[in-house]
């Protein structure tokens, strides 16, 4: 049995979870964050017979969890500020504290969410297009599209992606992997976007580049907006994340915006900048830090 544990809430996740969306509920590819870790780990071979209990932003590897199985004693996974994140019950008298390794993930900012989301969409086998005859787009990967979405020509899909219901892409845009495009949603005429999370409802218009990037739901994008997504330096990113600025770890970060932002056309973005939710930007701003108000 799984048992996935709510996390509480984390202000180092702002601006993508708030009052209204837990982590556990948070879109990545598909589906809610509860339910890929779910599948996550039963595609890692689980053996249901036993009990694990585990935190829902702990991407834990196969290596780890394979350790945990086939050990005689109780694991307990220890996190930061020795927090236990995941625990098994091996029916032992026996318990064995174990740390995090290297390829497990430990959600704590919203950009670990492109790392999961990309690792989950890099992983399709197949194809899952309904009436594929009815679309005119080329892709050299396996992606998968919801019910009542248009694929308009000039479409372009580099790797893989997974497109959601009711949604219109294109025309002559370029979706490149390993992205994920939720529900209603509109992607423009001449827009590339890149490895990306993109919600339900988000709408980047005509013109507009948006790479390696968080974008909450009921987000629209004025034509032209540009998220920049690397340093002239090529170093990784740096966030301000609770007045501490801190090493993302990415050399490759575009935004991270919240709910029903609205930027106006012609915005830039610096690298790794964040929009806290109801937010917005007037034509032509350069966005070179965080917009909370």
């Amino acid at each position: 049995m799984i048992d996935i544990l709510t996390v509480e809430y984390m202000e180092s996740m702002e601006p993508v979870i708030n009052e209204n969306r837990a982590f556990e509920d948070i879109q990545i590819a598909g589906i809610t964050m509860k339910e890929a870790l779910t599948n996550h780990i039963n595609n890692l071979g689980f053996d249901d017979t036993k009990k694990l209990s585990i935190k829902s932003n702990f991407w834990i590897s196969e290596g780890l969890l394979k350790m945990m199985l086939n050990s005689n004693a109780n694991i307990n996974i220890i996190g930061d500020n020795y927090e236990e994140i995941a625990s098994i019950d091996n029916n032992s008298e026996t318990f064995l504290g174990v740390g995090i390794d290297e390829e497990s993930i430990l959600v704590k900012y919203p950009w670990d969410l492109i790392e999961i989301n990309s690792n989950i969409i890099a992983g399709l086998t197949e194809d899952n297009i309904e009436n594929e005859s009815n679309y005119k787009f080329e892709k050299d990967g396996f992606i998968s599209v919801g019910e009542g979405t248009k694929i308009l020509p000039g479409v372009y899909i580099e790797g893989n992606a997974i497109i959601g219901k009711n949604c219109k892409i294109g025309p002559n845009c370029y979706i490149r992997g390993n992205t994920f495009i939720g529900d209603n949603c509109h992607i423009g005429q001449a827009v590339e976007v890149k490895n990306c999370l993109l919600m339900n409802n988000v709408s980047i218009g005509h013109l507009s580049y948006t790479g390696d990037s968080v974008i909450c739901p009921n987000v629209n994008f004025g034509a032209g907006t540009i998220t920049a997504n690397l340093r002239h330096d090529g170093l990784n990113h740096k966030s301000t994340v609770q007045e501490e600025l801190i090493d993302t770890g990415r050399r490759k970060l575009g935004v991270i915006i919240g709910d029903s932002v609205h930027t106006g056309i012609n915005t830039s973005f610096y690298p790794g900048r964040k929009m806290w939710a109801n937010t917005a930007t007037k034509p032509g701003d350069i966005v070179n830090k965080d917009i909370k108000h």
